[in-house]
């Protein structure tokens, strides 16, 4: 009887490594070596299962805080980003981070800037004062940018945006690949009269065009200067855009085939082709990008949408960072591209005839 009393925890508080050593009848350093990976050929694979078990009716979870001290490591990695709260995407790429670092046992710590340069300096440093493992800074739209201070002072790499002086690993979408998958979109469905409608003076909308024309190009098809029309990013941008290149032209002159900068530019795109008695897809095929939740499957009719792979970037992100953490190697100053599927719905048909 008194024995099995002496097994139970010492206190009321959190069971101790040392209190799960007295339930499973071993010592304190047997407990560590389970805790801490180095039971194999120090214990066998009963008093393993002994102390595991011992611990799981205490409730018993090793303090992290400690262990990651023995280790010079806290499991804890930093994400610092320029618009968590506005951005239709940063769930998906928080998702896909936070998973992988899950999956290897890390905690991610995120924190938003505003965009800020000032708060991004701040944050890093707070990260480092932290003792973070490393640090992934993700931009919500594709663009060079300036390193935030400190960076380069633990294991970084960047997500969705590449550093001005190339000094860090990066992982973007393959813009220009993406492209020329919309501009295949429909000349599968032989369309040869195509216009691109949205976009502006950044990396995205050059990198989509040049794909864009690269695909039409191998099969001699030129695009006319006045049908790549660049109207920004909004709705009011697709709409202007379409009416320029549709409105009050014959329909066997006009374009049959529309690739937008983005899905809220063909949501402007479909609502011009509804004002102008244009039927998407039989009149008009529409093609967007970026796979906008809660907008693309929506539209009218459900947009079809090459996708920005948002969650495999900060999946990859995030297992990049993970290999530098478990190797203590920085990785090379590389930029990674991930491919941009395609989500078909149905703004695409054949084109019409003559």
């Amino acid at each position: 009887m008194g024995g099995t009393d002496e097994k139970q925890p010492t206190g009321t508080g959190r069971p101790t490594s040392r209190d799960v050593a007295r339930l499973a009848g071993v010592s304190h350093t047997a407990v560590s070596f389970v805790f801490n990976g180095r039971a194999e050929g120090n214990l066998s694979p009963a008093t393993q299962e002994r102390i595991r078990q011992a611990a799981a009716q205490l409730g018993y979870r090793p303090d992290p805080v400690a262990r990651g001290l023995r280790r010079r490591r806290t499991a804890v990695i930093g994400l610092v980003t320029d618009e968590i709260a506005s951005s239709p995407f940063a769930g998906r790429l928080l998702r896909g981070a936070m998973e992988t670092a899950w999956g290897s046992d890390h905690l991610v710590l995120t924190i938003d800037s505003g965009g800020d340069p000032a708060k991004e300096d701040a944050a890093v440093a707070e990260l480092l004062d932290r003792r973070v493992d490393g640090i992934i800074y993700a931009a919500m739209s594709l663009r060079r940018v300036r390193v935030p201070e400190g960076l380069h002072r633990t294991h970084s790499v960047l997500a969705n945006c590449l550093p001005e002086d190339d000094s860090l690993p990066a992982v973007i979408p393959a813009e220009r690949a993406g492209g020329r998958t919309a501009a295949r979109l429909l000349l599968d469905k032989g369309h040869h009269r195509v216009a691109m409608v949205g976009g502006q003076d950044d990396l995205a909308s050059v990198d989509r065009l040049r794909g864009f024309r690269d695909a039409l190009r191998a099969e001699g098809i030129t695009v006319p200067k006045e049908w790549v029309v660049r109207t920004g990013g909004e709705i009011a941008g697709g709409y202007e855009g379409a009416m320029r290149v549709l409105d009050g032209t014959p329909a066997d002159r006009r374009p049959t085939g529309l690739f937008c900068y983005n899905d809220r530019v063909a949501a402007g795109v479909l609502h011009a082709a509804t004002r102008l008695g244009i039927t998407v897809p039989d009149d008009l095929s529409v093609v967007g990008y970026d796979d906008q939740e809660h907008m693309a499957e929506f539209l009218t009719p459900p947009l079809t949408s090459v996708a920005l792979p948002h969650r495999a970037m900060g999946e990859a992100a995030a297992r990049l960072l993970l290999d530098a953490i478990d190797t203590g190697r920085t990785p090379p100053a590389t930029v990674r591209r991930l491919a941009c599927p395609v989500i078909t719905r149905a703004s695409v048909g054949p084109a019409p005839g003559p």
